[in-house]
């Protein structure tokens, strides 16, 4: 882990808001009488968004003073979490997933986007509205490359749609959260394509009410659960139930033989004779 420092510039103090304090009772509120340390990372976080995204010095203390704790010890915690910020940040702080994934599909096109468009790493653009910072990885790895912008996801990103964005951001213009394309969540663009065969989704345990209906009806596959694409397939559902049936049959009489040729063979010499 690389060393956390705190920036070299700080404020002279801050004071807990009432909003912020109305926050701090709730938290603490969690916890029994003389545990109200616990609430420490809650609390470091709420602070931080209340300082526009970053802890300073003062802020650190405040926490510590709030808790009845040490100041070094609130000191440890900020430091060792990433997730709070020891410097200025701006507005809109972009977090930008480095690893693999991200990497093998365009982060690096994207990391210049950031360099072209805000700038050196850590950097505040000169309105304050953007900083970036490389980070490792936001668990978003099917949608990559990524990533995350204050408390939301960015996701399916190229150079074009990503400047954009900043674009947008920086005009105060509406944006979509998730995918930049036109997928949802994780699933394919154009809908699925595996696993759309009925016959996949035919056995009674499986899928409640599937197997039970009558053989002149034609089930509620989507009320079943099953996949839109499989539902909507052209393939005859009744017709795939009997052929499902039929393989289950097929396979319990094979395993019949396979465990009635393993008992044979392991029958002791001599015996039943």
């Amino acid at each position: 882990m690389s060393v956390r420092r705190l920036a070299a510039e700080q404020p002279e103090s801050f004071d807990f808001t009432p909003e912020l304090e109305a926050v701090a009772q709730k938290l603490i509120a969690k916890y029994p009488e003389g545990r109200q340390a616990s609430a420490v990372v809650p609390l470091l976080w709420e602070t931080q968004k209340a300082a526009g995204g970053w802890l300073p010095e003062p802020a650190i203390r405040a926490v510590a003073e709030r808790l009845g704790m040490a100041n070094i010890r609130v000191l440890e915690v900020a430091t060792f979490y990433t997730m709070f910020n020891l410097e200025p940040v701006g507005k809109y702080f972009v977090q930008l997933c480095g690893t693999t994934p991200c990497m093998l599909r365009g982060a690096e096109a994207i990391r210049h986007v950031c360099e072209r468009k805000i700038g050196h790493e850590r950097h505040v653009s000169a309105d304050g509205t953007f900083s970036w910072l490389e980070v490792e990885c936001l668990g978003a790895c099917t949608n990559a490359p990524m990533v995350q912008i204050n408390d939301d996801y960015y996701e399916d990103l190229t150079p074009e749609n990503f400047e954009k964005l900043l674009d947008d951001l920086a005009a105060g213009r509406p944006v979509k959260v998730g995918p930049q394309n036109t997928r949802q969540g994780s699933e394919p663009e154009g809908g699925a394509r595996v696993l759309i065969d009925p016959a996949l989704y035919a056995f009674k345990s499986n899928v409640p009410g599937f197997a039970d209906a009558p053989a002149t009806e034609t089930p509620d596959l989507l009320a079943a659960g099953l996949p839109r694409a499989a539902a909507e397939s052209p393939v005859d559902p009744t017709a795939a139930l009997s052929a499902a049936q039929e393989k289950a049959a097929d396979g319990a009489d094979t395993r019949e033989k396979r465990e009635a040729v393993a008992a044979e063979a392991t029958k002791p010499s001599g015996a039943g004779e």
